[in-house]
């Protein structure tokens, strides 16, 4: 029987977001296809994880005190301005349920990360795509497409899918130049890949203006995507309403213990950004020796340009056939581009041997 329950307008709209592929028919599975830790979780937090079993009866800590804390000492900000989360979606989320209606702008650049307007459109809100440059986020562009009716512009950095990145300079050029009714959030979800010295997370912008929230995630460099464990740092009126507009215990506390115990596992942290650094550059350097354009990354991923969305298929195709995935990019205008998560070291010259054998 069709239900006669009607959901508001624009849902239907929406084009649902769809993951990275997990499964293939093969012995061996090779997922690069999610921009997951090649390394996986760190051992301290699977062995705090194993320890909490006999007290998952128990609600979690509503407020995350404990993990706040840690948080706030690894990055010298403040803990009464960092709220923990669901994953750094339920944050971006929580920004349009809190100051998106019906008919407000969200702007975000071209190829930016599918929630964006998915969020955007749950509440009525236009998203509205600014051009970029070389695949990168272009400042005078976004501000270019600012209008009265904008109210989110979002902007994540490193982004996903290019692996491009803005410099600090930049972002506060692009703060500065904004409105002050115009919420600025930065996603640094890769932000611990990164190694140049011109980039920030944006936590000074965070203590400067009342108009800036900075995103981040443990599901990359800490390897926990299958827990859920995000966290946002915010002027304290914005972390005020979304502390009135978020679930009472939105986080774990399996979430919560493991993330403590990665946050201060810091030589497995290390371990894990010299190895993204080390495979990515090799990755990177040995299919621009095939003939591959690679786009500069500085997250755990590369996005390589096939010349045609046919040509870049016909390769996802190959790939799966041997059990390697990766992330067609249709979805983001990019048909002709496919992104490969770092993974491990044999992970990744199978991968490139497998593109190889494709391009012969």
């Amino acid at each position: 029987m069709a239900s006669r329950v009607v959901p508001k307008p624009g849902i239907m709209e929406i084009a649902a977001y769809v993951g990275g592929e997990s499964k293939a028919d093969a012995a061996r599975v090779i997922k690069l296809s999610s921009n997951e830790s090649a390394l996986g979780p760190s051992p301290a937090a699977m062995n705090a994880l194993r320890d909490m079993a006999p007290e998952m009866h128990r609600y979690p800590d509503g407020h995350c005190a404990a993990l706040r804390v840690a948080l706030a000492a690894k990055h010298e900000i403040d803990s009464a301005q960092i709220i923990c989360s669901a994953g750094s979606d339920e944050i971006i989320m929580h920004l349009c349920n809190a100051y998106v209606s019906a008919g407000d702008e969200v702007l975000y650049n071209r190829h930016g990360f599918l929630m964006y307007g998915i969020s955007a459109q749950a509440n009525g809100g236009v998203p509205v795509l600014a051009p970029e440059k070389d695949l990168t986020a272009d400042v005078d562009a976004l501000l270019a497409a600012v209008t009265p009716k904008t109210k989110i512009l979002f902007l994540a950095n490193p982004n996903n899918p290019t692996g491009t990145y803005v410099p600090k300079d930049e972002i506060r050029r692009l703060r500065k130049s904004l409105r002050e009714d115009i919420l600025l959030v930065l996603d640094a979800a890769y932000a611990e890949f990164v190694t140049a010295d011109d980039y920030s997370a944006g936590h000074e912008l965070v203590n400067e203006y009342g108009n800036v929230v900075v995103t981040h995630t443990f599901s990359k460099i800490y390897g926990m995507g299958g827990l859920r464990l995000g966290w946002g740092y915010f002027p304290p009126a914005i972390a005020d309403v979304i502390n009135r507009v978020r679930g009472p215990f939105n986080v774990s506390a399996s979430a919560q213990i493991a993330g403590l115990a990665a946050l201060n596992d810091d030589e497995f942290l290390a371990r894990a950004v010299a190895h993204n650094t080390q495979w990515r550059t090799w990755s990177a350097e040995t299919l621009s020796a095939m003939g591959l354009r690679v786009i500069p990354s500085a997250a755990n991923f590369i996005l390589i340009d096939f010349g045609s969305d046919e040509r870049a298929e016909a390769c996802r195709q190959h790939l799966k056939g041997k059990g390697i995935l990766v992330r067609q990019m249709g979805a983001y205008g990019l048909g002709a581009y496919l992104r490969v998560s770092i993974g491990l070291g044999d992970e990744m010259t199978l991968a490139c041997a497998a593109i190889k054998e494709y391009l012969r």
